[in-house]
């Protein structure tokens, strides 16, 4: 950036960047965001007439698409840039334009605060980097591949040092037990010598027997050798295990070590926490802010239960009466409006060995603590949560966890507190940060503190992220963004919260621990529309009916001509997910509205009791019905439809060689776009978002801009053209997405990367010297004297109510 800056402060364009801050001083504003940026030197350019190479180009032009934020102060105009992903650098540049320095972050963040009027010349600064070493990615291409990189990592040692590594792969599966049964190896094999010797004796005893020979049948030739049960079921499978071993020390590869380790019988007992949702299943699957998360959780339990259960029967530990155990820990809630919640236990559906264990928040006040607690105002329960919920894992599992999942930001913060205390594994999934959905969220968290107590949140994200031993993410976006857009995650590397502290670097967006796993799809539920042996009649007839003729006070609209192609919507009423913005897109194309009805299905459809956003949304939603007279093109369900039916309404709506859209300003992932292309809907999604991962970039016909609402309609109707010209087109398309969410989008593929990746990095405490109680002790020390005095403040106000 320095020979950027260097070359366009000597030359010509200097005059086109001193035309430039003149127009952003021009407007009274002193900070700008990257799109105001871009547009007022696009508008520069267009006024004076610039070349197109001049816009796109020229060093102006490569360093206006590098910036993400310019902030003006008084003699000083300082550029926040992103020359590549994760990476950000802070530039300042005299008024005149004679003079530019690099910056550290401390300045960029100290300028913010004088922006606020709230600089302090003493503030407590959080940074990370002294505590995150090797091994650390060096590519950002790569980041969100850990598991990838830590096992090239693993093997690079181990093919330099074979003695060493083969002491740690002894210490590691030595380790193994289950309670007090010793797996793999047994107590007369001392050393990584004498286990290698031992294995290959042990293979010339397996070769000896049939391929699908028991177990059983030679268990105690393999005992006296010292190798205890967990090498396999059959005679095949402990050979291959064994053949993969002596691999694994006479030439090391990732490959070989993957294969290995995927064998091993690590992982029995697993706790997955979801605290603030409606957790309950017969369709209650959370409120509006949680039925996503409630939905992935539910489903990864079922499946990762069969995963661990095939695992045990393959590792050949079923006749020693070893069955997998998860805990899917929630709070229970006293008063539960007639659903599950207030139960302590609820069998998962599907499952042999998985519970719903509700642990209920201590009384501080219970006219708050017997209700539903917002994901906002959770806080300052979480930690007597934690305490009163490790005794009840303990009960529920016979003993301590391998692998504790927590969920969003509330359940990662359990997960820290359980997994410190219990020495265990600690994997974060977030599924959606609150920080970067709403701007300047930290910079003003004092004006949102009363609603949203971002002080305490942003404060929990920066402990669990950190003291976690995984991330799991579902998309590379969510981690570090797009070129034009910074990533979930990256959004906590540098932040300042005024009069609270400053953030230098909050995460390091190159670690290992950051692993993208892409959710699946119930597809028991959701299945292509052409399996009609699979589908109900009944079913069938009777949601046909809801969306598209039935009277019923939960729907509007009667479409006049029932043959036209159907474009489908489903979300929850937010305003993110800006179900106004497509009514108004199809509301101002007549071509839109000659070809086709618009059907949204939601979770309200009028304002009674509902929160103010949820109003405005519906409000904005009905005035343009009105706007652009729909009331004959459109059919809005404003219910939740049950899993069943709702999977129906997808296959009815390709029945008609429909489409689906996702119009939201900001979509984390989004599973409903899932179940519609799995369905066999050609799906318009936002680009805005990890969401556009599910569509291959090459496809972009695919992906939207909800602020563009004429480029939106146009690329809707390109694809109808296209149908039209072309009568394969859209069975065409149909087939090719739902390939696409089958190929990459499936629960087996999930469970069994999550499983690897928890049991590689349990290995990886084996195979590094590295201490993380430093960092942990660093992260206590937040808690306590940063977290827990935010969280005092809310119970204050909930005591009161």
């Amino acid at each position: 950036m320095h020979e950027l800056f260097e070359y366009i402060f000597n030359n010509d364009e200097k005059d086109a960047l001193r035309h430039l801050v003149s127009t952003l001083k021009s407007s009274s504003k002193q900070y700008f965001l990257r799109n105001e940026i871009s547009q007022a030197y696009a508008d520069y350019c267009y006024q004076s007439e610039k070349p197109a190479y001049f816009y796109h180009s020229s060093s102006i032009g490569k360093l206006i698409s590098y910036t993400h934020e310019i902030i003006l102060e008084d003699n000083s105009i300082w550029f926040v840039v992103r020359p590549r992903i994760a990476i950000q650098e802070v530039w300042w540049v005299a008024d005149d334009l004679n003079h530019f320095e690099l910056k550290t972050p401390q300045a960029l963040l100290d300028v913010r605060d004088r922006l606020r009027n709230s600089y302090q010349p003493l503030i407590l600064e959080i940074d990370v980097t002294p505590f995150y070493k090797i091994p650390s990615i060096s590519d950002p291409r790569n980041i969100g591949q850990g598991l990838s990189y830590l096992n090239h990592y693993l093997c690079n040692e181990l093919l330099n040092d074979r003695d060493y590594w083969l002491e740690v792969l002894f210490k590691a599966l030595q380790r193994i037990h289950y309670d007090e049964t010793p797996l793999l190896i047994g107590s007369n094999i001392s050393n990584g010598t004498q286990l290698a010797q031992q294995a290959k004796l042990a293979l010339e005893i397996v070769n000896q027997q049939p391929p699908d020979e028991p177990y059983e049948k030679f268990k105690n030739d393999l005992q006296a050798l010292g190798l205890e049960p967990g090498w396999g079921n059959t005679a095949l499978r402990v050979r291959e295990t064994l053949e993969l071993f002596q691999r694994l020390i006479e030439n090391p590869e990732s490959a070989i070590l993957e294969a290995f380790v995927s064998r091993i019988p690590a992982v029995f007992r697993v706790v997955v926490v979801s605290i603030h949702g409606w957790l309950a299943q017969e369709d209650v699957l959370g409120r509006t802010e949680t039925a996503g998360q409630v939905a992935y959780v539910l489903e990864q339990t079922q499946n990762l239960e069969h995963k661990l259960r095939e695992d045990i029967e393959l590792a050949g530990l079923t006749e020693l009466g070893i069955k997998p155990q998860i805990i899917i820990l929630t709070r229970l809630i006293p008063n539960c409006e007639g659903t599950n919640c207030n139960l302590k236990r609820e069998k998962v559906t599907g499952t042999e060995n998985a519970w719903i264990v509700r642990v209920p928040f201590r009384e501080f006040n219970p006219e708050v603590t017997q209700n539903w607690i917002s994901k906002y105002e959770i806080w300052p329960y979480l930690e007597t949560f934690a305490l009163d919920a490790e005794q009840e894992i303990l009960t529920n599992l016979g003993g301590r966890p391998n692998l504790i999942i927590g969920n969003y930001s509330d359940g990662n913060l359990v997960g820290f507190l359980l997994a410190r205390r219990l020495k265990v594994t600690q994997c974060n999934i977030a599924h959606s940060l609150e920080k970067p959905k709403h701007l300047f969220s930290n910079l003003y968290w004092q004006n949102l503190e009363e609603q949203y107590h971002f002080s305490a949140q942003f404060t929990a994200d920066l402990i669990s992220m950190n003291a976690a031993d995984i991330i799991i993410t579902s998309s590379y976006q969510e981690i570090v963004g797009t070129p034009d857009k910074i990533g979930q995650y990256e959004s906590y590397k540098c932040f300042t919260m005024p009069h609270l502290y400053h953030v230098v670097n909050g995460i390091d967006l190159l670690s290992s621990k950051f692993n993208m796993i892409a959710p699946g799809v119930d597809e028991e539920i959701f299945f292509p529309y052409t399996e009609t042996e699979r589908r109900s009649q009944s079913v069938s007839h009777r949601v046909h009916d809801l969306i598209f003729t039935q009277e019923d006070p939960h729907v509007f609209g009667k479409l006049e001509d029932q043959n036209k192609r159907p474009i489908l919507a489903v979300s929850p009423i937010t305003s993110i997910k800006n179900l106004s913005g497509l009514v108004e897109c199809f509301g101002q194309s007549q071509e839109l509205q000659e070809y086709c009805n618009l059907i949204i299905v939601t979770n309200k459809l009028y304002v009674d009791e509902l929160s103010s956003e949820e109003k405005g949304e519906i409000q904005r939603i009905q005035d343009a019905i009105e706007q652009y007279q729909l009331q004959e093109k459109i059919r809005w369900l404003g219910m939740r439809l049950p899993n069943i039916d709702l999977g129906e309404a997808y296959r009815l709506i390709a029945d008609k060689q429909g489409i689906f859209v996702h119009f939201a300003s900001f979509e984390a992932f989004g599973r409903t776009i899932l179940e519609a292309m799995v369905s066999g809907l050609p799906s318009f999604i936002t680009e805005f978002g990890g969401a556009s991962e599910i569509i291959d970039v090459e496809e972009d016909r695919f992906h939207i801009n909800p602020t563009d609402l004429e480029g939106t309609a146009k690329k809707i109707l390109y694809f109808i053209d296209q149908c039209i010209n072309d009568t394969n087109y859209w069975q065409q398309t149909s087939e090719w997405v739902i390939q696409q969410i089958r190929n990459k989008y499936n629960w087996n593929l999930h469970t069994k990367q999550l499983l690897l990746i928890s049991k590689i990095y349990g290995f990886w405490d084996f195979a590094t010297q590295e201490n993380q109680e430093a960092l942990l002790h660093y992260l206590d020390a937040l808690y306590h004297l940063m977290y827990k005095p935010r969280t005092e403040k809310i119970l204050e106000e909930h005591m009161q109510r």
